[in-house]
């Protein structure tokens, strides 16, 4: 097939030997910061018509690039999902691992960032606006949760990893696969990336693959590419937005 690698081998025979098709969703997170990359990233995925959730920093996002988000969403809704990702991606604690709604936040610290966060962004971007909350570095506890709920929140996207909240007014829709993934200190062959994945679509899971724009250069968007050639004209492959997929 054009445009394919040999690192995506795994993941092509992975999908050939699947019984049932595999839904895929894209994750952008820290959208307000490095503008012109993610820019370049959206781009490529209007290029492959394949979707991308846009996870914004309400914060750090511009009127101007809201806009542009906004138009997009209007033109293609099908192809465009954006929803806040934090409220300044702050890290709070002082040991530990980064967090911005973490044990050293109260109830009303972490309600009154989210609220207001979600008043920012429901300024900005209006219908356009999921009720979706990624936090930043994928951290967050069980008060973020009840502060999710209260403000009419739906579904919290976290890491694979995290154990699930299990509120019943908030469904939970898992990042598996991190773009940047790192072993032993040490970011992954991009091999090991394709086998990784391949492995997910195994387990007949949902694979949700998380992006840092500001982290990506030309050639790391041209091996994206790739990915999203074959996911895009696989028969069992199934690229969809989080709320789609969350039903």
């Amino acid at each position: 097939m054009p445009g394919m690698t040999a690192w995506l081998d795994p993941l092509r025979e992975a999908l050939d030997e699947s019984e049932t098709r595999i839904d895929f969703f894209f994750r952008d997170d820290d959208v307000g910061w490095a503008n012109d990359e993610f820019r370049a990233l959206l781009a490529c995925f209007r290029r492959h018509s394949v979707p991308l959730d846009i996870a914004a920093i309400p914060t750090a996002l511009t009127a101007e690039l809201a806009g542009e988000i906004c138009a997009l969403h209007d033109e293609a809704p099908a192809l465009v999902g954006i929803h806040q990702h934090g409220f300044s991606h702050t890290n709070h604690e002082i040991l530990g691992r980064k967090c911005e709604f973490g044990i050293s936040r109260t109830y009303q610290e972490q309600y009154s960032d989210i609220q207001l966060g979600k008043m920012k962004l429901e300024a900005m971007l209006g219908f356009a606006l999921d009720p979706i909350f990624t936090p930043p570095w994928n951290r967050c506890n069980e008060i973020t949760g009840e502060c999710l709920s209260e403000l009419g929140f739906r579904l919290l996207s976290r890491d694979a990893t995290a154990p699930p909240l299990a509120l019943s007014s908030l469904k939970e829709l898992p990042i598996s696969i991190d773009w940047f993934a790192k072993k032993n200190g040490a970011r992954l062959s991009f091999q090991s990336l394709g086998t990784l994945i391949a492995n997910t679509v195994k387990q007949r899971r949902i694979v949700g693959i998380m992006l840092h724009h500001e982290l990506m250069n030309a050639d790391e968007r041209d091996l994206l590419g790739d990915l999203l050639v074959l996911l895009s004209t696989h028969r069992q492959a199934h690229c969809t937005l989080m709320a789609e997929t969350a039903g």
